[in-house]
Formats: C-alpha cells, structure tokens, sequence
C-alpha cells in the first residue's frame, strides 16, 4: 500500500515533468543500464557530436564523477545524489530541471542511477526511456530483468567494439530484447569507435522533431 501511494505521487509529479517539458518543446530522454555500461561515455561522445543544445541531470548514489566529466565536455549539468537510493525519482529531477534551466526546444538527458531494477518502477516524466546493454555484460539480462527492457522506447547495444573479446552472443541478446520488447529499435554502437553514433543521433533528432510539432 505504501508503495502504491509512492508511485501514484511520482506519477503525477512526473506528468507535471512531462508538460513542462511539452510546453518549452524539450526533448527528455531518461537513460537506464546496469552499472559500467557506458551511459556517461556515450554522453561525453554524444554532446561533442549532436550539434543541438543539450543538457543533462546526472544521477549517482554518491560523487560528482560523472558529472564532471559532463561538465568537462562543455554541457550543462546537475548532480543528483541518491544516497542509498538506487533510482532517480520524478521531484528529483524537477529539482535539478529547475537549477539547469534548459534552453527551450533543447534536449535533457537523465542519467538515471546504474541500477537494472528499481529504475525501470519510476516515471520521471521523459518522452522516451533508453536501455544500454553492453557487450561485456552478456546477453541474458533481458530475460533476467524483463521489465527494464519491457518498457524501452530504445535498446543501445554498447560498446559493440569488445563484443570479439567477450564472446557476445549478439544474436542470443536481440532475440532476447525482442522476446520482452518486440517494437523498440536496436541500435549497436561503440562510444570509443563512434560506430552506430550516427544512428543514435539521428534517433534523438526525429524524437526533438516530434515533440516540436506537438
């Protein structure tokens, strides 16, 4: 019961996300993984090559690591800091939204807390939710942690570049997403090498250009 009552709060605190995102037409992506995926090195790689204003809410139990090398690649960012929380929630980001002060029709990106469980409960109020599988994890965490990738408006097959050195069954992985998932998009990329970069940006640009035309 409580937790009921704790998700219906965050679920109306993050429809007001949603609309005040809607109404300065910004992009809010909300990007989820396990621990060591690569979310922050996409993100470095990511804001050097989009060519769009961007900024980021970054989510961590503890430290300023990430956040600085966010700042580092010229973005502006907000820490959040979680504590023993494993998941970044929707008042959360408000209150980091409300120190950024996005540009209008820019793009936010939440990096949510590295974490394949707790974050997948908590709408934040983002227009799309990305899931990072990377090579070196294996591909059974889909069937491990199905409602996660269940509800992935997009699925990142991260550094792709190490999948020789780990023996990644990508094919056992994308029939695994696309067991839980049939309709999301997959896209393979390595940060390091910048293949499937361009892909990702041409994603992020098409989701920019549907929340203008709202």
């Amino acid at each position: 019961m409580l937790e009921s009552r704790l998700l219906d709060k965050n679920d109306r605190l993050a429809a007001q996300n949603r609309a005040w995102f809607d109404g300065r037409e910004i992009l809010a992506l909300n990007l989820m993984s396990s621990p060591g995926a690569g979310k922050t090195t996409l993100l470095v790689r990511t804001l050097a090559e989009l060519g769009l204003p961007a900024a980021v809410v970054e989510g961590d139990q503890e430290s300023t690591l990430d956040a600085d090398r966010i700042r580092a690649a010229g973005a502006p960012v907000v820490q959040i800091n979680t504590g023993t929380g494993c998941h970044l929630e929707a008042q959360m980001v408000r209150s980091g939204v409300d120190r950024l002060k996005p540009a209008f029709g820019s793009v936010l990106f939440i990096e949510n807390v590295g974490n394949l469980v707790c974050p997948s409960l908590f709408d934040l109020g983002e227009h799309a939710r990305v899931v990072l599988l990377s090579a070196a994890e294996g591909a059974d965490k889909p069937t491990k942690y199905p409602h996660m990738f269940r509800r992935a408006d997009l699925v990142l097959l991260t550094k792709i570049d190490l999948a020789p050195h780990v023996d990644f069954d990508e094919a056992a992985a994308v029939a695994a997403i696309r067991a839980v998932q049939p309709g999301a998009p997959i896209i393979r990329l390595s940060a390091r090498t910048g293949e499937g970069l361009a892909a990702w940006s041409d994603w992020i640009k098409a989701r920019l250009r549907a929340v203008h035309a709202t």
